[in-house]
């Protein structure tokens, strides 16, 4: 997998080049403040960057792992606990009765 560009790296990068620059006899123009540097008339910097560089990198499948997992997950969805019993008898409940518009109309108590 390829590394990507530190911020670091940029900066030296970019110090390299500055120096080369200096080297070669050009000179650094200094702008006062609040001066734009950018044209009005240049189309957006977001238009102009290219995100996704390298090439699209294919996935290998191992089938033996796949077939594994499905195999697992097969034997999860099959086992269900059994649901233990409480050694105390269960105490009633209050349920309450609807009518046919969702009304309650009374509660009552149920034995399980």
């Amino acid at each position: 997998m390829k590394k990507s560009v530190s911020k670091a790296d940029l900066r030296d990068e970019l110090q390299q080049e500055t120096e080369r620059f200096l080297q070669r006899g050009g000179e650094v123009e200094e702008i006062p403040q609040g001066i734009s540097g950018k044209d009005p008339g240049d189309p957006p910097l977001f238009l102009n960057r290219r995100l996704f560089i390298e090439p699209r990198a294919t996935r290998t499948l191992v089938p033996e792992v796949v077939a594994a997992i499905e195999a697992r997950r097969e034997q999860r969805g099959k086992r269900k606990p059994s649901r233990k019993g409480s050694r105390q008898p269960r105490q009633p409940r209050r349920k309450i009765i609807y009518d046919d518009f969702g009304e309650p109309l009374r509660k009552v108590w149920i034995d399980d």
